[in-house]
């Protein structure tokens, strides 16, 4: 019996491709691992996936910046690799599927010692620093956009396209509506600042609220410990985070107000739900969200409001416009979005790369 671990964490963007290809692994009777942080979101949304072993190791975040954990971390990732090592010689898989974050570099490099192949996947079009430190060890790095192949070694880079989960597909907008109490009179927008939030956004929608749900039903996820009970409005549904629920939500919504973390988009893209995407700044990020946001405007997938300029002013004047265009968007995602195989091609290169070891 074949065995896969896979590795990716700190955010839900560095989980979902995960949590696309583990059903379809588990389908062919290959046994599947995880190895994460120790209380990372990795970890609860790994939980509810059944039949997957998961390992926690010392994880140390990777900073651009001055920070007093810099002196700490290093010595957590230097514990995380041991971790990652271990449980990789127990393990003995035939491969290991990274997809990035602070908590795959000590997998990849516990791989390496093992003499275990290692596929990596990116999803921006540029190679974040997890990626970059891990690069030099992998077997195969996987890209998202086709442009990200000239940040690359020629010899190891994949285009794959955007990875989609399947049960989004699946969502029924009659079940949104009995989860959330919303009525088919009246539009739906669903707004996400990410896995942790963006007390930003909030605030934006929550001063701006009254206006908003003048127009629009309004599916809010604010982010872990984000939700502001004291806002209350009809027709207004604030939680931090969901899972399950998203296909049946995704499909009762008529527009989408969020993040712009490649994952995400493509999903929207794939559903052909109009974006007003509010990238991470330069001062928040490495810019890789300016850049996948600055790549769907230009093919007309998405309205793009940059954070500088985000008040609850601007946020209603674009989430009106967006949706008076709504149809001239959904007309460009038909034309112009991918139609490949990507999860399969995915699992091929996958079990390619194992099958050589």
């Amino acid at each position: 019996m074949k065995k896969i671990m896979f590795t990716g964490g700190g955010s839900a963007g560095h989980v979902t491709v995960n949590l696309a290809l583990i059903p379809r692994f588990q389908s062919e009777d290959w046994t599947v691992e995880y190895i994460g942080s120790h209380a990372g979101i990795e970890k609860q949304l790994i939980a509810d996936v059944p039949n997957v072993r998961y390992h926690g190791i010392a994880t140390g975040k990777l900073r651009r910046y001055l920070d007093w954990n810099n002196i700490k971390d290093p010595f957590r990732v230097v514990k995380g690799v041991f971790d990652a090592y271990r449980a990789i010689k127990r393990g003995k898989p035939d491969v290991i599927f990274s997809k990035g974050g602070f908590v795959s570099v000590p997998v990849v490099l516990g791989a390496k010692l093992n003499r275990v192949p290692v596929v990596i996947h990116e999803s921006d079009v540029t190679p974040g620093l997890a990626n970059k430190i891990a690069i030099p060890f992998a077997t195969k790095v996987c890209t998202t956009f086709p442009d990200t192949e000239r940040h690359l070694p020629k010899k190891k880079a994949y285009y794959v396209g955007p990875v989609i989960r399947e049960a989004l597909g699946r969502g029924n907008a009659a079940g949104g509506r009995a989860w959330s109490g919303f009525t088919d009179r009246k539009p739906v927008m669903l707004i996400m600042g990410g896995s942790l939030g963006s007390r930003r956004i909030n605030l934006a929608v929550r001063e701006s609220l009254e206006r908003l749900t003048g127009r629009f039903q309004i599916v809010h996820l604010c982010g872990k410990g984000q939700t502001d009970d004291s806002v209350k409005a009809p027709g207004y549904l604030q939680i931090e985070y969901v899972q399950d629920e998203l296909p049946d939500i995704l499909a009762m919504t008529d527009l989408v107000v969020s993040r712009a973390g490649a994952n995400s988009i493509f999903e929207f893209l794939h559903l052909r739900k109009p974006m007003l995407l509010i990238p991470l700044t330069r001062a928040q990020s490495r810019g890789d969200q300016l850049l996948n946001a600055e790549s769907f405007r230009k093919s007309g997938y998405c309205d793009v409001l940059q954070e500088e300029d985000l008040t609850a002013d601007t946020l209603v004047s674009r989430i009106d416009r967006l949706y008076d265009n709504r149809q001239a968007y959904i007309d460009r995602m038909e034309k112009g979005a991918p139609h490949t195989d990507t999860l399969g091609n995915l699992m091929s290169l996958i079990k390619g790369v194992a099958k050589k070891r």
